[in-house]
């Protein structure tokens, strides 16, 4: 049968997080079995990933840690549920997509190289 799985990963599958020394290996492994899985389920399963930013801070985040985030962001706000939704029904969609990964991030990947 044919199929799509799209894993939910993070930006911190391409960066280290100083304090985050379990989370970001953990999120690279994701993103790398998606790789690998693009390649073995093929052509019967297309496999992706979405990989969100600064979507919906922590409750415990005060205005001052949020505008410190979003001040890196080069589109300048937080993200959506609703953004990193658009970036699954695209990928579930795509029907010659697989083996990818987006950033759902406003472009803070690519404007701090990989600095977050």
């Amino acid at each position: 049968s044919r199929g799509v799985i799209v894993n939910i990963l993070d930006v911190a599958a391409f960066a280290a997080w100083n304090g985050y020394s379990a989370y970001c290996p953990t999120k690279a492994a994701l993103a790398m079995l998606t790789r690998n899985l693009a390649v073995e389920l093929a052509p019967d399963v297309r496999v992706n990933g979405v990989a969100p930013g600064a979507v919906m801070f922590p409750k415990d985040y005060d205005d001052g840690d949020r505008k410190r985030v979003v001040e890196r962001i080069p589109l300048n706000r937080e993200g959506t549920p609703m953004d990193v939704a658009k970036a699954v029904l695209y990928l579930a969609t795509a029907d010659y997509v697989t083996g990818a990964m987006i950033p759902v991030d406003g472009g803070r990947l690519a404007g701090q190289r990989g600095v977050l």
